[in-house]
């Protein structure tokens, strides 16, 4: 397998793709093309060649309350460590990414933390909400796909809802496709797709830690 490189610089994702004044409007964003294809094969090829004890089952809630609850969620994750260079150079982008949006939106956005996830072939993720607004730090939510020439008939999508439980958008994980959206506002899920699937989600944080612990429990 070829390595991924230790670092990714502003050559090659694109910042300038993303519609700062469209994510203050609406809340959410999708940037085709954010990453140049060859580091997304790179990292869709790293993601491939993990051993299957590198990934564990995705779970639902956190601490004392965290449960697996395969009727709701079957994909299986790993978090993303700066002790591994191509998951460092992803983190070191994404840091990149979080110095745009506060300088664009003032967000005051701390730290991002994040995980691969891997959909084998019928895997799903019900509708859900990534933070509950005034019980979790995480600000905006990002989805990154990595599968390349996936098609409508590989199914997968990520579907988002408004307030009234409307689709807002059906989105088809392409790879170098990138999704942002708030948090605590957008309702969303995972169909099941045919292939397997391969992601990186992650969250931007406020800084809410007590006695040194980022994101205490509550």
């Amino acid at each position: 397998m070829q390595a991924a490189p230790s670092t990714l610089d502003h050559t090659v994702f694109k910042t300038s793709a993303i519609d700062f004044a469209q994510l203050a409007e609406r809340g959410y964003v999708v940037v085709p093309n954010f990453l140049a294809p060859h580091y997304c094969q790179l990292l869709f090829d790293y993601a491939q060649n993990l051993a299957a004890t590198d990934w564990q089952q995705a779970g639902i809630g956190r601490a004392d309350q965290y449960t697996t609850n395969t009727a709701v969620r079957q994909d299986k994750i790993r978090w993303l460590q700066r002790d591994f260079a191509p998951e460092r150079a992803y983190l070191d982008m994404m840091d990149g990414l979080r110095v745009q949006v506060n300088r664009e939106l003032f967000m005051g956005l701390f730290d991002y933390e994040c995980h691969l996830a891997h959909y084998p072939p019928g895997a799903f993720y019900r509708k859900h909400l990534d933070a509950f607004k005034g019980r979790s730090n995480r600000i905006l939510t990002t989805v990154f796909y990595l599968n390349p020439h996936w098609q409508e008939a590989d199914g997968g999508q990520l579907v988002m809802y408004d307030e009234r439980g409307r689709v807002l958008e059906t989105i088809l994980p392409e790879a170098g496709k990138l999704v942002i959206f708030l948090s605590d506002v957008f309702m969303h899920e995972v169909l099941a797709g045919n292939r397997d699937r391969f992601s990186i989600t992650g969250w931007y944080r406020h800084n809410t830690s007590i006695n040194g612990v980022i994101d205490p429990t509550r």
